[in-house]
């Protein structure tokens, strides 16, 4: 059975900052879970947080107060694929859904995409978006 190649390879730290007990390193994460915490963390990020790049991160909080509708689930996808195609060079973008859930008060998002440079079939992030005031 042939060996898999990956044709390039990411890695970046684990935001936990705990350290390996056989070397006392901090832990890395690798490949696509590297790629799904960067395309997280993006979303996640609100402009102004990270320091020395004031427009990182989406704005999709501001939405989140919006009245729970399609119009708000279309701008919310907006920004997240906006984020997305700035900030992260190794993706490609498939598809970005947000689906009102009224009884929650929340938005399911599907993000879909490929990694760049990488051989491994799409991947698929799915979390929920929630006012937290």
């Amino acid at each position: 059975m042939p060996l898999e190649r990956v044709s390039q390879g990411f890695k970046d730290i684990s935001m936990t900052f705990q350290s390996n007990p056989l070397n006392g390193d901090i832990i890395g994460i690798k490949n696509e879970n590297a790629i799904a915490r960067s395309v997280r963390n993006i979303v996640f990020t609100l402009p102004g947080e990270k320091p020395f790049d004031p427009d990182f991160g989406s704005r999709i909080y501001k939405t989140l107060f919006e009245n729970l509708d399609n119009i708000s689930a279309s701008t919310i996808v907006d920004e997240i694929e906006q984020s997305i195609r700035n900030y992260e060079p190794r993706v490609e973008l498939i598809d970005v859904q947000a689906d009102p859930n009224f009884e929650e008060n929340s938005y399911d998002v599907t993000i879909i995409y490929e990694i760049i440079g990488a051989d491994v079939p799409q991947q698929q992030l799915q979390f929920v978006l929630q006012p937290t005031r």
